[in-house]
This record gives C-alpha cells, structure tokens and sequence, in this order.
C-alpha cells in the first residue's frame, strides 16, 4: 500500500517513511515465502509477526494521506482526490491480478488444499481474475484455490480493498472531523482492537482477507480502524525535531518488530496479544513519529530510501502468486526447512520478487501513471 503527495504539493517529502514502507514490504515477502514451513500453524513462522506489516501500512496510509491532502480540499473536488488514489493504486493491483492468474494456471500441488487448481475452467479463472482487478472480493463460488480468500488469485489484494474503504471515509468524513473527535474514536477503536486481540483464540491480530466469514470482515475492519484513524491524528496532533540516524534507528526496530517469536508458544495467548497491542499502540506511533521528524544527509542513503519506496507497493501487491507457487514446490517436493535446497529456493523467490517489483514499477507503474495523471488530471 502506498500514498503520494499531491502532484502540485510543495510540502516536504518524507524520505524515511518511504524507505521504511519498503523494508515492511520486504519482509513481508519473507513472512510469505517460509510461511509454508510452519505446517499450517503460524505460531511457528519464521518472521512471526510479520503479519503486523498490514497494519503498519495502513497507519502510515493514514498519516501521508492526512499530510498531503488535509490542507488541499480547497483546491480539489471529491472527484479529484479519487481520480488520484485510483491512479495510485490501481494499476499495480490490475498488474498483480494478471501474475495471479498466469502463475495459478500452471500451477499443480498436493497437499495444500487447492482442490480446485486443476478443475477450475479458464472462464471461471479469467472472471475472477476481471473481478480482482477491480479489488472487489468474491465470495465461495470464485475461491477457486480453496484457501477461503476474497481474492484468491493474489491474496494480499484483500488489504487494498480495506485501504480503499478508508480513502472513501477520510474524503467523505474524516477530513472533516475535530481534532477532539478523531481523538475519541482513536479511543473507541484502540477499545475494539484490544477486546479483539484478548478475547480471540489465537491472541493475535492475523486475518481479514475473507467475506464469507462474518468474523473475518470484524478482523478486518478492527485492523484498518485504530492504525489508520491513528495516523490521522499523529499527522494532525505531533511533529518531532529532527531526530538523528532515524532512518537506521526506526529500519532495525521495525524488522525486530516483524522478528520476533511467537511470545508465549501456540498456549500463551495473552502474552501474544500484549505485545501485539504494545506494538500497534506505542512502538508504531513512534516509528512514524521518528521517521518523519528525521532527516537523511547521505546522498546514498536518500537513493536507497527512494528505491525502497518506489519498489514498497510493487513488490506488495505483486510477489504473492510467485509464494504460491515456492509453496507448491515445497509440497510436491515435500521439502522441510533443514533441506538448503529449500533456503536456497526460498531466498532466491524473495530476490525474483524484488527484481519484478522494481521491473514493474520501472517500465510499466510509473509510466501507466504518469500517462493516466496527464490525461485525467
């Protein structure tokens, strides 16, 4: 997920935050690609939390996007701020949709419960590949892989659905609203977000990609409100002076963060849940904060942050299918974590995932774009 400030915006440009987006989006391709070796139970993940990255994004979506567009609304229509998120977003989701399905279609597998995979008709495929490219959840009738996702061809799309929906309340509501009343309903979702993390079963905060399961939208919409309603009020309440080394700083706390072990085991469910919300509440408030308020001297550094942001929403929305399908190698080959062949394969998904990410966002992203802001901007 990403945000970008207005074409005509003469604010300063966040370079750490952008750099800090993509080394979330890095891990979450980590979290994805040995997903598979925890045998269904991801209390046992490497990268154990890398789940939190999600929500990560959709604080810092609510923070750039309250930066850059709060003070723009009498300059700008409705419809202007929507033509803008959807040439943001939406040809990297189309781009996403399309590598789904092309991977799917040749994948084969055993073992990992796509029952569908090799029965699925080329009509139903290229349906729900249609429908994905416009990010609108499908139901039972199109989960052609089994896996119970609103958008099986490539699963993490299910974010974006929920960032959309949260574009469209902050330019009808949010915008609009009191500092004192967005403070309140930080309150009011930081209450759903702990009742939620303390009373399910698991004691996290994973889910909210399904709309056959009325829990899994309540995860969903739990996870987008508190980050980004939060994001809102730190963009419109708190700014730090220039803090030093915060790109480092805020980079090693972040994969930490995404690193830590299950706390607790699989029984623990209580101390997950603490450290979940710790996390959420404090630590990524103050990784914004820090980000913002710092500031990158080193030429290299500033390359390297730009690099990390422009690849951030690319290398999302794009390397899934291609975990997909590491997955499905690893289950005909019925591979486990000790075979090197497995690492070796594993990594060398990730570097695929970033060297496509940085192919799309280069030759096609960032020209589609350009192309689409001159013709309907």
């Amino acid at each position: 997920m990403n945000s970008s400030l207005p074409i005509s915006s003469s604010k300063p440009h966040y370079e750490i935050l952008d750099g800090l987006r993509g080394v979330a989006a890095i891990m979450v391709v980590f979290f994805h690609v040995f997903e598979v070796f925890s045998n269904g139970d991801h209390t046992k993940q490497i990268i154990n939390h890398g789940y939190l990255a999600v929500d990560f994004f959709f604080m810092l979506s609510g923070y750039v996007i309250s930066y850059a567009y709060d003070n723009c609304w009498g300059q700008m229509t409705l419809k202007d701020f929507f033509v803008r998120r959807l040439i943001r977003l939406q040809p990297m989701i189309i781009i996403g949709s399309l590598v789904g399905t092309t991977l799917f279609y040749f994948q084969q597998t055993e073992g990992l419960g796509w029952s569908g995979i090799s029965t699925t008709p080329v009509w139903k495929l290229l349906l729900v590949m249609v429908i994905g490219m416009t990010v609108i959840p499908v139901g039972k009738g199109l989960d052609i892989r089994g896996w119970n996702e609103m958008h099986p061809l490539n699963g993490p799309a299910w974010s974006l659905f929920y960032e959309y929906i949260a574009n469209i309340f902050y330019a009808l509501i949010l915008r609009k609203i009191s500092k004192v009343v967005l403070g309140v309903l930080v309150l009011i979702s930081a209450g759903f977000t702990l009742y939620y993390a303390f009373t399910n079963s698991n004691g996290d905060m994973i889910g909210g990609w399904s709309i056959d399961d009325a829990n899994q939208l309540r995860i969903g919409f739990t996870r987008l409100a508190f980050p980004f309603l939060m994001g809102i009020l730190l963009a419109r309440t708190i700014q730090l002076k220039l803090t030093k080394n915060a790109f480092f700083t805020t980079s090693i706390l972040l994969i930490t963060i995404f690193a830590v072990p299950r706390l607790g085991g699989s029984d623990g469910h209580w101390q997950n849940a603490l450290y979940e919300c710790f996390v959420l509440m404090i630590l990524f408030p103050v990784i914004i904060l820090l980000g913002a308020g710092g500031k990158i001297v080193n030429k290299k550094t500033n390359q390297f942050c730009k690099w990390l942001g422009d690849i951030s929403y690319p290398i999302y929305i794009t390397h899934f299918p291609l975990a997909y399908t590491y997955y499905a190698w690893v289950a005909n080959g019925k591979h486990t974590l000790a075979d090197s062949q497995s690492w070796i394969f594993g990594l060398l998904t990730v570097a695929i995932s970033i060297i496509m990410a940085y192919v799309y966002m280069r030759w096609y992203d960032v020209p589609v774009r350009k192309w689409l802001a001159k013709k309907f901007q």
